[in-house]
């Protein structure tokens, strides 16, 4: 056995009560393997609190932090793309949070800092600032070039703060080692919030729900605790390397705010090429979930307005109809095609940019020093 399944083989029995072999193997079975039996309602987590309605905007609260964040964040990703100019925008981000929508995504590397550059000049105008909740993510694995990324992120959001910063794109099983090694990025993240810059922490990612659990428990074993955890959760992750069914409730659990993303698959909103769902589907769906926000990329009027249509006509879903739901998907879900995040390396920025997350470990530069850099 390599020491990667010796850990995971671990980490899933600590983490679900069931001895390690049969832990291992029911793992598997969700994730690579159908088993042949159809994904109940009753085979996921659910809210216990939707919570409160105000205006057009349904809020919950963001885990252990204290805060109330609205249900629906706006996506940085889609708000700085070449296809929408910087002053619309800016006007929907500003429409958003007059709206009542506070939560705002973004990252680093969204659209060469293009997404941060317009939802800072949004930000800056009118007060908006103190209106919006704000998460944006870097890739940087080293303390160095983390604390670089933070700077640049906050200089082009045009803020002395940032309501909640995460780590990017944790999508190798040496991710959670690098960031939590010998001068590794949380370090920064720590000197950044000891100094008032950053105010929450939290990590994303969306290849495979075994790396999320890893990534727990590396932090936990540095005595670390995040606020929240980002992951996509649609209606067809159940039947596939489902984050909804591992992932979720282990982060519920230990008081852990849970981020759904990807919602409609991605960027091109690839689920629904799929024919089976609706978008109102996916992201009732979703808010379904224990999920303190579901993000979605909001491009034009017509999305902005259909996320809160979302949030007006929610309400939690019973069994039956998380059932009904689950088999509209499961036909063309078991084997991730319409999960590319999952499936290929389509959505991995840091996987095409590998400087963004900077040089190797010092064990690894000691180890290969040749191989380095």
């Amino acid at each position: 056995m390599n020491r990667r399944d010796f850990v995971l083989r671990t980490l899933i029995s600590a983490t679900t009560g069931l001895a390690a072999p049969s832990a291992w193997c029911a793992l598997n079975r969700i994730n690579y393997q159908d088993a042949g039996t159809p994904v109940r309602g009753s085979s996921l987590p659910r809210l216990t609190d939707p919570g409160e309605m105000r205006g057009e905007m349904l809020y919950r609260k963001l885990g252990d932090t204290g805060e109330d964040v609205s249900a629906i964040g706006l996506g940085g990703s889609h708000i700085g793309k070449t296809s929408v100019t910087e002053a619309e925008g800016i006007r929907l981000i500003q429409e958003a949070i007059d709206r009542g929508l506070t939560f705002m995504d973004n990252s680093w590397d969204y659209n060469e800092g293009e997404s941060e550059i317009r939802m800072g000049k949004a930000l800056a105008e009118s007060g908006y600032r103190d209106k919006a909740f704000v998460m944006t993510k870097i890739d940087g694995r080293g303390k160095d070039i983390a604390t670089r990324q933070i700077e640049t992120s906050l200089s082009r959001l045009k803020t002395d703060h940032i309501d909640l910063l995460q780590h990017h794109e944790i999508l190798r099983f040496d991710d959670p080692d690098r960031i939590f090694g010998p001068d590794g990025a949380v370090e920064a993240f720590l000197e950044a919030k000891q100094s008032g810059k950053i105010r929450f922490i939290g990590f994303t990612g969306h290849k495979d729900p075994r790396i999320h659990l890893y990534m727990l428990e590396t932090a936990a074993r540095h005595g670390f605790k995040f606020d929240t955890v980002q992951m996509p959760l649609n209606v067809m992750d159940a039947h596939f390397r489902s984050f909804a069914r591992l992932v979720v409730s282990r982060a519920i659990d230990a008081g852990i705010a849970v981020l759904g993303m990807k919602s409609f698959g991605g960027a091109d909103g690839i689920i629904l090429k799929s024919n089976a769902i609706d978008p109102l589907d996916c992201l009732h769906y979703s808010l379904n979930l224990p999920t303190s926000v579901v993000v979605t990329g909001i491009d034009s009027q017509k999305i902005l307005n259909q996320a809160f249509d979302a949030v007006k006509t929610f309400h939690p879903l019973d069994e039956g109809e998380v059932t009904a739901i689950l088999a509209k998907t499961e036909a063309v879900a078991g084997d991730g095609q319409f999960e590319l995040f999952k499936t290929s390396s389509h959505f991995d920025t840091t996987a095409r940019h590998p400087d963004w997350l900077g040089d190797d470990s010092p064990a690894v530069r000691k180890l290969a020093p040749q191989s380095s850099g």
